[in-house]
């Protein structure tokens, strides 16, 4: 049976982990050669052992420009083209108005922010007319939950980028879209809060507020992705896509 994106061409940053690697996987089990980005190399190798189907992994941080030239000289060199974006990586620090840094501040724009806008600008020259680009953005930035006032800012901003480019690139028929999650178990939410019980505890006394009762799993957020990044989604554009259980929906 075909996949969903047999022989398209996938980039995955942050693909070592979390949505991000769930994502990548799902790429490839639908039949897309997908290149992953990730700033630690023991990680990218284990990414690449789980996704498959050729994989590729390129070492890089998507805040540095020069990463991200290498990046798209890979993926020129080895595929010549590139149909679908996933500009999934990003941070998150779990810090109240008080306590935010101007380190902290720094770090989250530059990645979620500035991160995301070269690393789609630089991915002009690859993609064909009619590709795709999702963009991962939150639900928190609806919820405003105490804490991660940062984070939804620079999460806000994404979405407005997608608004914003899907009528610059209209003239080339390329869909840019936002699939927002809502509460996921990741590393990343564990590195934000300060560890595994302290992410168990923020992730269990928010899910009272989902109506479906729990977290998302990372493979349910990847199949949206994926969705988006499918001929099954050809007439979005623009569009926001809550994969939340609810939670800013009811």
């Amino acid at each position: 049976m075909t996949g969903k994106l047999e022989n398209k061409i996938a980039i995955v940053t942050g693909g070592t982990s979390g949505i991000g690697l769930a994502t990548a996987r799902q790429f490839a089990l639908e039949g897309a050669k997908v290149f992953v980005t990730g700033r630690r190399h023991k990680e990218l190798a284990s990414a690449i052992e789980q996704i498959g189907n050729g994989a590729v992994a390129v070492q890089g941080d998507v805040s540095k420009l020069e990463d991200l030239d290498r990046l798209y000289a890979t993926v020129r060199e080895q595929a010549g083209r590139l149909d679908i974006l996933f500009a999934n990586a990003g941070v998150a620090e779990h810090a109240s108005i008080e306590q935010v840094t101007e380190a902290q501040f720094d770090t989250a724009f530059s990645t979620n922010v500035r991160g995301v806008f070269f690393c789609v600008q630089k991915a002009l020259p690859l993609l064909p007319d009619g590709a795709t680009v999702i963009l991962n953005a939150s639900m928190w930035t609806i919820k405003g939950i105490e804490g991660f006032g940062v984070l939804s800012a620079s999460k806000a901003a994404v979405r407005s980028f997608a608004r914003t480019w899907a009528n610059e690139l209209r003239s080339r028929h390329i869909r840019v879209n936002v699939v927002s999650p809502g509460l996921v178990h990741t590393p990343a939410i564990e590195k934000a809060t300060g560890g595994r019980d302290n992410a168990l505890a923020l992730l269990s006394r928010l899910a009272k507020d989902i109506p479906l009762g729990r977290v998302a799993r990372a493979d349910e957020i990847a199949r949206a992705v994926v969705f988006l990044a499918s001929e099954d989604a050809s007439f979005v554009n623009g569009a926001e896509l809550f994969v939340d259980g609810g939670m800013v929906q009811i």
